[in-house]
């Protein structure tokens, strides 16, 4: 079943309260969303519990720490891999991540755009971001010939910045459209 339709509207309420700010307190939160504190308390324990809610984190400017590039680099994998030859390359991949602790932020197989992969990562300049390029070449799964990015400055003025308010949001509406009251 699908996850999203068993949680509970407080559940979502929640939820959206700290996507929109980590850093309130239970009383704070318990206030926004219309519920006593204890409920909130248990509220969020049961949803970390379930993996729901995975971390508490912040969205700094990444300009700011140091970062020039942000690259989503899309790829593919060798054809013909078994699925155990596929969950080989997962495993290679962390183990090379937390071995030389690789810029990439996000990892995930998908489909378009003709890429089976897209890897999200961040570069302190320019050649930081040919040498990460180099590394996914050399990654014995990879399709070499087709890999591609997408490069972005994080500190020029975007449409809109990475940050989880707007979805948040979005998520109440969501369940708003369903007919269930928020």
């Amino acid at each position: 079943m699908n996850e999203r339709k068993i949680l509970k509207a407080v559940d979502l309420r929640l939820i959206s309260e700290l996507m929109k700010n980590g850093r309130k307190t239970d009383r704070q939160l318990a206030k926004a969303v219309g519920v006593s504190q204890p409920t909130i308390s248990r509220t969020r324990s049961r949803l970390e519990n379930a993996g729901i809610i995975r971390e508490y984190t912040i969205i700094p400017d990444f300009g700011k720490l140091g970062f020039e590039l942000v690259a989503f680099t899309f790829a593919n994998l060798k054809s013909g891999l078994s699925k155990d030859e596929v969950e080989s390359a997962r495993k290679e991949a962390k183990q090379r991540a937390a071995e030389r602790g690789l810029q990439s932020v996000m990892i995930v197989r998908g489909t378009g755009l003709r890429y089976q992969l897209v890897v999200g990562s961040f570069h302190e300049d320019y050649s930081s971001y040919v040498e990460f390029k180099r590394q996914i070449k050399q990654f014995p799964y990879i399709d070499e010939r087709s890999i591609d990015s997408f490069i972005v400055s994080p500190s020029e003025e975007q449409y809109r910045n990475l940050t989880f308010s707007t979805l948040a949001t979005y998520i109440l509406h969501m369940k708003r459209r369903e007919g269930a009251k928020p």
